[in-house]
């Protein structure tokens, strides 16, 4: 990409970036990298998050606490993901990207196959950060390899397309896995989530290519006149304001996001046992009626979500691309005012005496709880020069997902059981004000966003 790096943009200067051709590959190909890089981040979050739709057959199996599937679902996964994705991200500056991301999803899909076999919590952790070691791997040199396929001026598109992953996946992941599990067991779920993986571990690794490989000289160049430190990453970030206000911002979105994702299914069954019945009767999808349909509610959430998720997604990056052509401050305007308006939305969800009301108003919360991903993630790349990329990709991921899917499953969680056995509420009632609680957050991504939209100009150098 010819992209221009102002080193006194802030207080800690980058070495100036080498030039690079605008699209180093034909468009025939480059669309042909951004589908595959779909379908790998789709598994991603279908391996994430099918563990969500069974949360509560593997409750019922195993006697766990809300906490333990909080902790389950979100710290252990996030703790070796979020930590270890900073280290990958170093390497993918200098070597492979697409066989770090292929290795990557063969480590992850094994590991989500190996959950089917444990019999108790402390083994179904242990899986779950095997899960998060392969996961780490992904985005960052993801995203890096991205900013390289696409001119700029079409980054924050790019970059939401591939976020259409987190939906799609979410989608796959909750009817895969509730149809599955209510057909054959919450075992033999967890076995077809692996599976996907090692196909698209190999056509990572075989067919997408390296942008650095075209040209030896460039390679020489970058190697010898724009290596970053992690140290110097991060004393050029520590200016850029605009970085930490979208980091933060993302990470309560996340931690609302992730933080609702395991007890979705579980409210429903809770709170609606006999709707849920009804509708499931109604589809003809009762496979199982001690679990009240898990098969159905999978279905539904994951339709409802997916589809309305991946065009927000889609929806955040055109916005973005299509406004912040004239004035960058257009792309946190959307993430902004959605994470304000989805507040009220959800907490009508989730008070509502219907649940098909319920499932549809969730439709809405979905498309609004996805804008902000294009806007985000390439404002994260726009912020710095291009060999600093993908080390920013995993600070900002870091970050989000720390908080995000750290703490907000187990945040949530500890809330519900607070709810339930600490204010007498019971567990119906336990969760729903868990959900209500959670989502109040969303003021504090509002007023990030908004901070963002003040700086963003002056930060924007590439």
């Amino acid at each position: 990409m010819s992209d221009v790096v102002n080193p006194g943009a802030g207080s800690a200067s980058a070495p100036a970036a080498v030039d690079t051709p605008t699209v180093p590959y034909s468009k025939g190909y480059t669309r042909y990298a951004m589908w595959l890089l779909l379908g790998i981040y789709a598994i991603n979050f279908l391996d994430r998050q099918v563990i969500n739709i069974l949360a509560e057959p593997i409750k019922l199996e195993l006697g766990l606490a809300d906490w333990q599937l909080g902790l389950m679902s979100g710290l252990a996964f996030a703790l070796f993901y979020t930590v270890l994705g900073i280290p990958i991200a170093r390497f993918a500056e200098r070597s492979n990207r697409p066989v770090i991301i292929g290795s990557a999803v063969a480590v992850w899909s094994g590991f989500t196959a190996l959950c089917a076999i444990a019999t108790n919590f402390w083994q179904l952790i242990i899986f779950r950060i095997g899960v998060g070691v392969g996961e780490a791997g992904c985005t960052p040199p993801a995203h890096s390899l991205i900013s390289d396929y696409v001119p700029k001026e079409k980054r924050a598109s790019a970059l939401a397309f591939y976020s259409m992953g987190t939906p799609i996946g979410g989608l796959l992941g909750l009817v895969m896995g509730g149809l599955v599990a209510d057909a054959y067991g919450w075992r033999t779920a967890f076995l077809v989530a692996g599976v996907p993986g090692i196909l698209f571990a190999l056509l990572a690794i075989f067919t997408l290519k390296e942008p650095r490989r075209l040209m030896a000289e460039h390679a020489r160049k970058v190697a010898a006149s724009t290596t970053a430190t992690f140290g110097e990453t991060m004393a050029y970030l520590s200016s850029k304001k605009t970085f930490w206000y979208i980091a933060f911002a993302a990470a309560v979105k996340a931690f609302i996001g992730y933080g609702h994702a395991p007890f979705t299914a579980s409210f429903f069954l809770r709170n609606h046992p006999e709707e849920i019945q009804r509708l499931a009767s109604h589809f003809g999808l009762i496979l199982n009626h001690d679990l009240k349909s898990v098969g159905f509610l999978g279905l539904a959430l994951g339709l409802v979500s997916g589809f309305s998720g991946a065009i927000g997604s889609i929806a955040g990056g055109w916005i973005a691309d299509r406004f912040g052509r004239n004035d960058l401050r257009a792309y946190m305007v959307a993430p902004a005012i959605a994470s304000l308006i989805t507040i009220p939305i959800y907490i009508t969800a989730v008070s509502i005496d219907s649940a098909a009301i319920a499932l549809c108003i969730l439709g809405i919360n979905g498309f609004l709880g996805t804008l902000w991903y294009g806007p985000v993630y390439g404002t994260g790349q726009s912020v710095v020069p291009p060999h600093m990329r993908a080390t920013a990709a995993a600070i900002l991921l870091f970050i989000i997902n720390l908080i995000g899917l750290g703490l907000g499953p187990l945040a949530v969680g500890l809330l519900s059981d607070w709810f339930n056995k600490g204010l007498g509420m019971g567990a119906a009632e336990g969760v729903r004000w868990a959900l209500i609680v959670s989502a109040a957050s969303g003021l504090v991504a509002f007023a990030c966003f908004w901070l963002a939209r003040k700086t963003i100009r002056e930060d924007t150098v590439s």
